[in-house]
């Protein structure tokens, strides 16, 4: 059975038109599939179904953050960055020009858009980000 008919099965849903899309496994990773399921002690198809719910929830946990980033202000988008970078409310206060208090106040917000309980929360959730490109060339983080 090919990948479309396969997955089509698997998700309950009409055969696609095969004429428009190609795919084929790659054999490491059919194999690579096979021995996770082995070591799980679950079918092949359980295991599949399983990693590729996984990596639509990853997507689309991927894509809220990014809407949430673009819904913040400018500043709010620095501000993030640096949170990101370890920075404190002080060291951002203090790169930025503004008071510790707008900083905080920033930050609230930034935590209310992201529906994050903490900073450390804020920077699990952009852990894979690169933020590099934050930081101020004179800080040594």
């Amino acid at each position: 059975m090919d990948f479309w008919k396969w997955l089509a099965n698997l998700l309950g849903g009409s055969e696609p038109d095969t004429t428009r899309h190609s795919f084929q496994f790659d054999e490491g990773l059919v194999e690579s599939l096979r021995d996770l399921a082995e070591r799980e002690q679950r079918s092949p198809s359980d295991m599949a179904a399983s990693l590729l719910s996984e990596a639509l929830l990853e997507r689309q946990t991927l894509d809220m953050h990014f809407q949430q980033w673009h819904s913040l202000s400018r500043r709010e988008q620095e501000i993030t960055a640096l949170i990101n970078l370890n920075y404190t409310n002080r060291q951002i206060a203090a790169e930025l020009n503004i008071s510790p208090e707008t900083v905080k106040s920033h930050v609230r917000n930034i935590l209310y858009k992201f529906s994050a309980r903490s900073k450390q929360e804020l920077r699990q959730a952009l852990s894979q980000w690169d933020f590099s490109a934050w930081a101020f060339p004179h800080q040594h983080i």
